[in-house]
């Protein structure tokens, strides 16, 4: 039996259900109120009408799927597959070795063209690719050799713990679900790097299991371990080998646009070995930057410079713009005219003050955060002649210092150095373009794949 969990954002307001991400707005029937909260007081859902409601709230990202049990499938349903370029050979023997301790039915390597070639492993298999077309092109290698109804893509600088699969495996039988992902952590290690990593990393997701969808609190996750229904990704094309970086977050979006589920089981964790070197670092998160053009062509709507509420900027625009008085002044009028829509669609004037407020302060952070991820290259020359431009550029890295310091900012930078080349190189200035979609509308994704099942709330957190 599956049980369920609800997401950290859900609320109930008498039959008024808030939660998800984007946060949505339930109105539920006194029958359907009652049917959530036995499902998550673990009574299991029997009737097809509850069996609809939840699906609706697992779509949504408002429930989490807890299942009790292994499932009908173990780790002899799996093929691994290990894509590698130049590896360490001590690091990727103790890979495949855990690998094969998991119980996999096969572990494959895929040689993406090594100088020299990698050799024969104890273990696993070796695959040879004569040229090297980036990961993408070494894992659908590897892809089109397995055989068995699962295929497990793990980065050879991946350390797994024991009996890491089953409870992946667990989500997959539901035959919905295409994909699950474990949180990725920053292996532990001296120095500056590895600290900031530890709390910073990108690949690393946070503690909360998640619906998996471009917009959301996790909007993408890294191939870097990750559990997939074989024909599942077949169907949807496997993995472009025209993208050298955001491969993996490309076909985990194809897999949640075809309608496949994509969740993120956080109660897994697997270490991921950061980079050894500020240049490296710094290649690192610039590459993470050029992949967001190419993206944002394959997915319009998924990857805009950041998505707050048009009512949160403007407050946050007049904040700059004006004197401190009237900035408030601003601030109160705009909260007040949004909670005034609010408080006809939920009925409580204190929650509609609360969302309002809180979503001006997030849509504060969020745009600070793009002016360092996507608009400071522009903003440093304007900051030449104009004080409002340093006023913004000021305000900006003072919120990435409080968030993590000087490397926060070399981070922010270098990934916005990274976009800028994505956008040149791909003609499109879609990553740099931000998206104010005022509540009630979806967002701009949101409404590409047909509109989501209910408003957003004004500057609800999207991940950049």
């Amino acid at each position: 039996m599956t049980r369920y969990r609800a997401d950290g954002s859900l609320s109930w307001h008498g039959t008024v259900l808030l939660g998800g991400s984007p946060l949505k707005l339930f109105r539920l029937s006194d029958a359907g109120a009652g049917v959530v909260r036995a499902v998550l007081d673990g009574a299991p859902v029997r009737t097809a009408g509850a069996r609809a409601l939840i699906g609706r709230l697992l779509e949504a990202g408002a429930l989490h799927p807890e299942p009790d049990g292994p499932g009908p499938w173990g780790p002899a349903d799996v093929t691994a597959v290990i894509p590698v370029l130049d590896p360490d050979a001590a690091r990727l023997a103790s890979l495949v070795d855990a690998l094969r301790s998991a119980g996999v039915a096969e572990v494959l390597v895929v040689d993406d063209a090594s100088r020299p070639p990698v050799g024969a492993l104890a273990g696993a298999r070796v695959l040879r690719r004569d040229d090297n077309g980036g990961p993408g092109a070494a894992r659908t290698t590897g892809l089109a050799a397995v055989r068995t109804e699962f295929v497990a893509f793990v980065d050879a600088d991946v350390e797994v713990p024991p009996g890491w699969l089953d409870p992946l495996l667990a989500h997959l039988a539901d035959p919905t679900v295409a994909l699950v992902a474990p949180r990725v952590r920053s292996r532990p290690g001296p120095g500056r790097l590895a600290r900031y990593d530890a709390e910073h990393s990108p690949l690393d997701l946070g503690p909360a299991p998640a619906r998996i969808r471009a917009g959301t609190r996790v909007s993408y996750v890294p191939t870097a371990a990750v559990v997939v229904r074989r024909a599942a990704l077949v169907g949807v094309g496997g993995f472009d080998p025209e993208l050298r970086t955001g491969e993996d977050v490309d076909a985990v979006w194809r897999l949640d646009e075809a309608g496949h589920g994509c969740r993120y089981e956080p109660a897994v964790i697997v270490l991921h070995e950061p980079r050894p070197t500020v240049r490296a670092w710094i290649r690192q998160r610039v590459g993470y930057g050029r992949s967001a053009a190419p993206l944002a062509r394959r997915h319009p709507g998924a990857v805009p410079a950041v998505s707050v509420s048009g009512w949160s900027a403007a407050v946050w625009g007049l904040g700059v713009l004006v004197p401190f008085p009237l900035g408030v002044a601003a601030g109160i009028t705009t909260a007040g005219a949004t909670a005034v829509l609010l408080r006809r669609r939920i009925g409580s004037w204190s929650l509609a003050v609360r969302l309002t407020g809180l979503g001006h302060l997030h849509a504060g952070r969020l745009l600070a955060s793009a002016v360092r991820r996507a608009w400071w290259p522009v903003l440093a020359m304007a900051a030449l002649r104009s004080r409002l431009a340093r006023r913004i550029l000021l305000l900006a890295v003072a919120d990435g210092l409080r968030r993590g310091g000087p490397l926060r900012l070399a981070d922010d930078a270098a990934y916005a150095i990274g976009v800028w080349q994505g956008a040149r190189r791909s003609r499109t200035a879609a990553p740099l373009v931000p998206d104010l979609t005022s509540w009630p509308r979806p967002s701009r994704y949101e409404r590409r794949r047909g509109g989501g099942s209910g408003p957003s709330t004004p500057g609800t957190p999207t991940p950049g």
